[in-house]
C-alpha cells in the first residue's frame, strides 16, 4: 500500500469518528459570539464538522468541516439601541429591573423568530440531506432553539454564557432555593441571610415567571406554526412544547468554580470558563506591542467590553477621564470607538486591544463581563469593576469579596470615585490575591476547552447522556414539594378523626339506649 492509500484510509478512519454539530449564536452581541468561535475552534480541532449559525461570520477558520450560516442581514438591528443599552443614559438612571426583565424575554424571541425566518436558516432546515448528531445553543431567555433537537432528532445541549443561575438550571434540574441561589437581575451573592434580600429574590423570581407567562404563547405559537409542516414533511409527531423544553441533556456554562459562591448543580450541569482564551496566545499586534513594552512604568487597559461604547460617555465625564490617565505615571490604553482631541502623552485611544497577558499590566479596568473576568483571573490581573448591566454586577461583588477587584458605581461620580479605586488597588495585596485566584483557575484536570470537547462527545456517544439527568427534572412540581404527601397525611388523619368521632357519637347513643331501658 503506498503512502497515498494510507493517507486516504487513515482520513476516512477519522472522518467515520467525526460528528455533525449545529452550533447556534444567534444573538448579535460581539461578546456571545467571542464564546460561540470558541465552540467552533475547539470542535474543529477535535475533528468534527461544524454548522455555525451567527450574525457575526467567522473570517479567520478555513477548513472543510466548517459551514456557515450568517444572521448579519437580519440580525444586526434587532437589538435596538435603547436607553437600557445607554452608556450614558446608564450613568445617571437607575436600572429598571421589570424593564429590564420584559425587554431581555420579549427581544430574545424575536431573535429566535428572526432566526428561523432567515433565508440562509430556511435553505438548512430545508435541506433533506442535512443532518446532526447534536445541536448547540447559547440560551439567552428562550427555549423555541430546542426545537432543532426533535427536528434532526439529535441531543440537545445549552450553552450559557453566564454562571449558575436559577433561569437555566430549572432546564434540567429545578428552580433554584432563592435563599442561595445567583439572579443576574439582582447583585447580592449567595447565601442570602437577612430577610429583606431574601424577599427580594423571592420577587424577582416571580415577576421573572410572570414576564415568561407573557412570553411563553408567542414561542409556543410560533413553534406548532413554524415546525408543523416541517415535522409533517419527515413524517414525524410534533413534540408537546412544554416537554421539549425541559428535554436538554446538557448546560455548559462559562464559568469555574474557583469563583465562589457556587450553587449546588445536577450531573449534566458542567463549568468550562475561560475556554474561549487561545492558548498559547497570538501575538499581540505590532502598533500595541510598541506601545506596551515602551511602558516604562507598567501600563493600565480601559475597556467597557463590545456592547456598551466608550464613545458614548458625556463629553464631560470623557474630559474629566483624560485628565485623570494624564495625571498617572502609567501608561493607559484606552478602549475607545472614535477618535479623541487632547489626548494627554501617556494614553492611548485604540478601537480595539486584545485582553491577553503582557507583564507590564498593572490592571485592568472593566465593566465586569464574565468573559473579561475571566481573562483577568487567566492571567492573574487586579481590575477595578464597573459594572452597568446584567451579570455583572454579580461577577463584580464576587471578585470584591475575592480580594482582587475594587468596585467603582458607574454614576456622574464615575471620575473621582475611579481616582480612589485607582489609589486602593496599588496595594500589593490585590495582585497577590489576582495571581492566587489565576493558581486556582489553572489547577484543572483538563484544560477547559477539552472538557467542552469531552461533553460534547459524551452527549452524543451516549444517546444524550439520560444518566446524568437529575431526578428533579423528572418530578411534577407537586411532588417535589410532597404537596401530595401532605394530602395523603392529611386525608389519612381526616378519616381517623371522623371514625373516632363517629365511634364517640355511636358509644353516646348505645349509652344513652341503655340507661334509657
Amino acid at each position: 500500500m503506498n503512502l497515498k492509500s494510507i493517507l486516504l484510509v487513515l482520513s476516512l478512519a477519522w472522518r467515520a469518528f467525526a460528528y455533525k454539530i449545529l452550533l447556534l449564536a444567534p444573538i448579535p452581541i460581539r461578546s456571545l459570539n467571542i464564546l460561540g468561535v470558541g465552540y467552533v475552534r475547539h470542535l474543529i480541532n477535535a475533528g468534527h464538522e461544524v454548522t455555525y449559525v451567527s450574525a457575526y461570520p467567522v473570517k479567520d477558520i478555513s477548513s472543510n468541516n466548517f459551514r456557515q450560516v450568517d444572521l448579519s442581514d437580519t440580525h444586526l438591528n434587532l437589538i435596538a439601541e435603547d436607553d437600557s443599552l445607554n452608556i450614558s443614559y446608564l450613568m445617571s438612571h437607575p436600572l429598571d429591573e421589570d424593564g429590564e426583565i420584559e425587554y431581555l424575554q420579549i427581544s430574545s424571541v424575536e431573535v429566535g423568530i428572526a432566526t428561523f425566518e432567515n433565508k440562509q436558516m430556511l435553505a438548512l432546515l430545508n435541506d433533506p440531506s442535512v443532518t446532526f448528531d447534536v445541536v448547540i445553543c447559547d440560551f439567552v431567555e428562550s427555549e423555541i432553539y430546542a426545537a432543532l433537537a426533535a427536528y434532526y432528532d439529535c441531543p440537545m445541549i445549552w450553552e450559557y454564557s453566564m454562571g449558575s443561575h436559577w433561569q437555566t438550571l430549572r432546564l434540567i434540574d429545578e428552580t433554584t432555593n432563592p435563599a442561595y441561589a445567583f439572579d443576574y437581575l439582582t447583585s447580592d451573592i449567595p447565601p442570602h441571610h437577612s430577610v429583606g434580600t431574601r424577599v427580594k429574590k423571592v420577587w424577582s423570581q416571580i415577576k421573572w415567571q410572570f414576564m415568561k407567562y407573557k412570553t411563553l404563547p408567542l414561542e409556543r405559537g410560533f413553534y406548532y406554526e413554524f415546525f408543523g409542516p416541517l415535522m409533517a414533511k419527515k413524517n414525524k409527531p410534533l413534540p408537546d412544547y412544554d416537554a421539549l423544553i425541559y428535554n436538554a441533556s446538557l448546560v455548559l456554562s462559562n464559568d469555574y468554580v474557583g469563583n465562589g459562591r457556587i450553587t449546588s448543580v445536577p450531573q449534566n450541569f458542567k463549568f468550562i470558563g475561560g475556554y474561549h482564551i487561545e492558548t498559547p496566545t497570538k501575538p499581540v499586534p505590532t502598533e500595541i506591542k510598541t506601545i506596551l513594552d515602551n511602558a516604562q512604568h507598567g501600563f493600565i487597559y480601559f475597556s467597557m467590553g463590545s456592547l456598551w461604547r466608550s464613545k458614548d460617555i458625556p463629553e464631560h465625564v470623557t474630559k474629566a477621564l483624560l485628565d485623570l490617565f494624564g495625571s498617572l505615571k502609567e501608561t493607559v490604553m484606552w478602549k475607545y470607538e472614535d477618535k479623541l482631541l487632547n489626548v494627554p502623552k501617556n494614553v492611548h485611544i485604540v478601537p480595539w486591544a486584545p485582553q491577553q497577558t503582557h507583564p507590564k499590566c498593572k490592571f485592568f479596568i472593566s465593566h465586569g463581563g464574565l468573559l473579561s473576568t475571566l481573562e483577568s483571573i487567566h492571567f492573574g490581573v487586579p481590575t477595578i469593576g464597573i459594572p452597568l448591566y446584567f451579570d455583572q454586577f454579580i461577577n463584580v461583588n464576587r471578585d470584591v469579596i475575592s480580594g482582587r477587584t475594587v468596585k467603582v458605581d458607574f454614576t456622574l461620580n464615575l471620575v473621582e470615585d475611579l481616582r480612589l479605586a485607582i489609589q486602593k488597588i496599588r496595594h500589593p495585596s490585590y495582585k497577590q490575591q489576582a495571581m492566587e485566584l489565576s493558581q486556582i483557575y489553572h489547577d484543572r484536570p483538563v484544560s477547559p476547552g477539552k472538557e467542552l470537547v469531552h461533553w460534547v462527545e459524551h452527549v452524543i456517544k451516549t444517546g444524550g447522556a439520560p444518566h446524568l439527568r437529575s431526578p428533579a427534572s423528572m418530578m411534577p412540581w407537586y411532588q417535589k414539594m410532597f404537596l401530595d404527601v401532605v394530602l395523603y397525611i392529611v386525608a389519612v388523619v381526616s378519616v381517623f378523626v371522623y371514625l373516632v368521632k363517629k365511634y364517640q357519637c355511636t358509644k353516646k347513643i348505645v349509652c344513652s339506649s341503655k340507661k334509657l331501658n
